[in-house]
């Protein structure tokens, strides 16, 4: 569909750009290049600047992208410097912490000084930024390269939700609406840097119909299974220091019914194959269900979730073992998702499959996203004993976090953790926690709606512009705040980004050679790899 909108005419100071409408209405007629970050035209050899008087739409390509709002987006160019486009509030907070950090000597946040680029340290500091030191020193302020990690496997998490097909009306509902080898580019993430190696399953045992989604057709591809996530690796180790697996689990995009689903009682972990059966150790029952439930009747749910992910991780340890390259465990996942990257993160750590032959240790991480308590402080303590570092992203208004245990939890005091260990209700967080306040950002809007502050990518927009306990919220890294209202209605009106904006053109329908409206087959969906039984034979799970 061709663009016919004509731009206004504007003052030659005030070029005209998509930009433009996220910013602070005081602030709409001028921009402010953060760190002075240069746009440039990536086609042009002179390099045109973005303060050219040609309208930005003659500047910048087309660039669909299921991360920028519209057809047209600006194109993201790499610089040396920290990039971002902020409105006057902001540039007045910039400018303030210039001045501090000339008067203490120290490099403040919003400065101006010359950073050597991302992707030249991470290689350099990436067990640092993995957790480590716990993250110690590096949450408040919080390290720029670290924010750019987190926001990365929060794009990873914020993918299960874009690939998932959620419509009852569609006959592939509950399925991944891509394939497997184009999942990345299917969902806005061509050049991640990964490969996606395996989609996960669940069998819809467990009550959770927020999480479960079943079609209204009659004949479907599957009756019991849901698509809950997938496996990746990096295609290399050279950009990110190491060879990354990485795992992201779907949570649940709106509704927070499933909290209350899933307020139910503590019970111990007796997996097969954990070299230390302790009855001490205990998670939330529904947590576990899902985990390990598995359906023989259904090829998709053959293996149970927890199966398929400790075979997955064992054949990609042992494939990428012998290279030599360092390697690393990531798992992520938001909301409900969350849970089952702590899970799953403690299972692969007590199964010993991050252990290589020759006695190192591959380093598990967890990057959770707006998630509930787990287990107890058994749990905790052997999490903290197996190395697994876990480092957890909260809106503090946000209700998830803090359940289960709402009363029994981490907070009380040291005289009445006991009665809360002896308890089926006595919960505990696992690893370090990163708050995070949506009352801070100038974009967002005051609203009564939970799921606003639970949204995943109201937190990434929340990652983007904190710098740390009573500094200005200034964007980082010209993220699209337009991204927050996907999937809700959160950002203010003025802005002008509808609300729930991310939709499949035309919802899947296509128009077939007799002109009849139809929803068209999709390509046989992945189940599982050949090799599944082979790899829980080598594990004794089977």
């Amino acid at each position: 569909m061709a663009f016919t909108h004509q731009p206004p005419p504007m003052a030659s100071s005030a070029p005209l750009s998509l930009s433009n409408l996220f910013l602070p209405p005081s602030s709409s007629s001028a921009l402010y290049l953060h760190h002075g970050a240069d746009f440039r035209h990536p086609t042009s050899t002179a390099g045109m600047s973005l303060f050219s008087q040609k309208p930005i739409f003659q500047q910048l390509p087309v660039k669909r992208d299921s991360r920028s709002v519209g057809l047209f987006a600006p194109v993201k160019v790499l610089t040396n410097k920290s990039e971002a486009l902020i409105g006057e509030e902001e540039k007045e907070g910039v400018e303030e912490n210039e001045d501090e950090g000339e008067q203490s000597g120290e490099r403040k946040v919003g400065s101006r000084a010359t950073e050597k680029p991302a992707e030249l340290r991470l290689p350099e500091r990436w067990r640092e930024i993995h957790g480590s030191s716990n993250w110690e020193g590096l949450l408040d302020p919080l390290d720029p390269l670290l924010r750019t990690e987190l926001i990365r496997y929060g794009e990873m998490a914020q993918a299960c939700y874009d690939g998932f097909d959620f419509d009852q009306f569609s006959k592939y509902c509950g399925s991944c609406k891509y394939n497997r080898r184009h999942f990345l580019e299917g969902v806005g993430l061509p050049e991640s840097g990964y490969d996606v190696t395996r989609y996960l399953y669940a069998v819809s045992n467990v009550n959770l119909p927020n999480f479960f989604k079943k079609s209204l057709w009659p004949k479907i591809w599957s009756s019991r299974a849901n698509w809950i996530g997938y496996v990746a690796v990096s295609k290399d180790s050279t950009s990110l220091g190491r060879r990354d697996i990485m795992v992201a689990w779907r949570g649940t995009v709106t509704q927070l019914e499933w909290v209350a689903d899933l307020m139910d009682f503590l019970q111990p972990v007796r997996l097969p194959g954990h070299k230390k059966q302790n009855p001490e150790i205990k998670v939330e029952s529904g947590f576990l269900d899902l985990y390990t439930d598995k359906d023989p009747a259904c090829r998709f749910c053959l293996f149970s979730a927890r199966e398929q992910i400790l075979t997955e991780i064992k054949r990609l340890v042992d494939q990428y073992s012998g290279s030599g390259e360092e390697m690393s465990i990531s798992i992520t996942g938001h909301s409900l998702g969350s849970a089952l990257a702590i899970l799953s993160a403690y299972d692969i750590a007590e199964m010993r499959l991050n252990v290589l032959p020759d006695g190192r240790t591959i380093p598990i991480g967890v990057f959770s996203f707006s998630g509930p308590r787990v287990g107890n402080r058994q749990l905790k303590k052997r999490c903290e004993e197996l190395g697994i570092k876990v480092l957890r992203v909260v809106n503090v208004h946000d209700t998830v976090p803090k359940v289960p245990g709402l009363l029994l939890n981490e907070r009380l005091p040291g005289m009445l953790q006991g009665l809360a260990d002896a308890l089926p209700w006595g919960y505990t967080h696992v690893g370090t926690e990163l708050r995070l306040d949506h009352t801070m950002s100038p974009f967002l809007k005051e609203t009564s709606d939970p799921s606003c502050f639970h949204n995943l990518e109201a937190h990434l927009h929340l990652l983007d512009g904190y710098h740390g306990t009573g500094r200005r919220f200034v964007l980082s890294s010209g993220r699209d705040p337009a991204l927050v209202n996907k999937a809700c209605d959160f950002l203010k009106e003025h802005h002008l980004v509808p609300p729930f904006w991310r939709q499949d053109e035309n919802k899947g329908m296509m128009r077939n050679g007799d002109g009849r409206w139809v929803q068209p087959e999709r390509p046989r969906i992945d189940d599982h790899p050949p090799d599944t039984r082979q790899h829980l034979t080598q594990i004794r799970l089977h």
